[in-house]
């Protein structure tokens, strides 16, 4: 196995191996000259929008393609991403992926983008896991197969903190678990016993997602170098004499990602988006040491400590410290 720039001389093999992975979905046809007419000549049609193509090969076959292109504002796009069935599960396409990467990150691009058809179930988990989340509407081509696509967007490059809506938090659910995972197996005591299943963490994420959609709280993400390896949550759902008030929860920052400033970006974004729910009073317990460091040093004031109020993931006590922070002026919602 191999990869390699693609040439337009692999056009035959390209038309054939898109085929095939379309076939594998009811209703998928390709009108080749009517709709898709440049992949006769992928690697100029490429080239021309300054971006690159790559093939995956394997005894002299064609297994494997992506593009990648710049779009606008330090975007590219990942495009023409497909394996064929027999190769998939090998890590051919994270091979692809990171080469498509490598090669928009030197040219620049600070933000990949992609568009999926919404019938491509396998290929939504391959982009979740490498980061990427739902991002903007559905779109609608118009075409023989009335092809209706998602679009997928995350960072390449630097710190990126952003909050996600209910699309985007349900397809960030596998990278999620692996963060809480891996925090509560580094000692993090955030309601979980050491180990926790991954089944478990995602099920926990998905209700959150659910939460997000009901708009019972606010998800936010850190990326790190393109990994989303943070996260804290505002939960709005409070009782009927408590509007003014919001409680932090699930401040986690991968322990791989620590001491690059992601917490103190978690941090701003949860009151920042607190304010525009029109939030006057944010609230949180933690019985992390590290965690109190940062709560400090953002202006949040202790009230007290509830001694052996929860269990560490290894089963011993811990006490908890409680805080609050309020918000100078709520902000207008929307």
């Amino acid at each position: 196995m191999r990869l390699r720039p693609g040439r337009d001389a692999d056009a035959d093999a390209i038309i054939r191996l898109i085929g095939d992975c379309w076939a594998e979905y009811p209703g998928c046809v390709m009108d080749l000259d009517g709709e898709v007419p440049e992949l006769r000549a992928l690697a100029s049609h490429a080239a021309g929008r300054g971006g690159a193509m790559w093939v995956a090969e394997a005894e002299g076959r064609v297994v494997g393609l992506v593009c990648a292109w710049p779009l606008t504002d330090g975007t590219w796009e990942l495009a023409k991403m497909y394996v064929a069935s027999a190769e998939r599960g090998g890590g051919i396409a994270h091979d692809l992926a990171d080469a498509a990467e490598a090669q928009a990150r030197a040219g620049g691009a600070t933000r990949m983008a992609l568009w999926t058809d919404t019938r491509f179930d396998r290929a939504h988990r391959f982009y979740e896991k490498r980061g990427f989340v739902r991002q903007g509407p559905i779109r609608a081509l118009a075409d023989a197969s009335n092809t209706i696509e998602f679009g997928y967007a995350r960072p390449l490059t630097g710190a990126v903190v952003a909050v996600l809506d209910a699309a985007a938090a349900a397809s960030a659910v596998v990278p999620l678990a692996r963060v809480l995972v891996d925090c509560v197996a580094d000692g993090a005591s955030v309601s979980f016993m050491a180990p926790l299943a991954e089944a478990r963490a995602r099920a926990f994420w998905n209700d959150m997602a659910r939460g997000v959609a009901r708009g019972e709280r606010v998800l936010i993400a850190a990326w790190l170098e393109g990994a989303l390896v943070g996260t804290v949550q505002v939960l709005l759902a409070m009782p009927e004499n408590q509007p003014h008030r919001g409680e932090l929860q699930k401040m986690l920052v991968h322990p791989a990602a620590r001491r690059h400033g992601l917490g103190r970006r978690l941090l701003a974004a949860a009151e920042d988006a607190a304010a525009r729910a029109g939030r006057t009073l944010l609230t949180l317990d933690t019985a992390s040491t590290a965690a109190e460091a940062l709560y400090r040093a953002g202006g949040w004031i202790v009230v007290g400590d509830v001694p052996e109020f929860a269990l560490n993931p290894d089963g011993t006590a811990c006490d908890t410290r409680f805080f609050y922070r309020r918000l100078d002026s709520a902000l207008p919602c929307g």
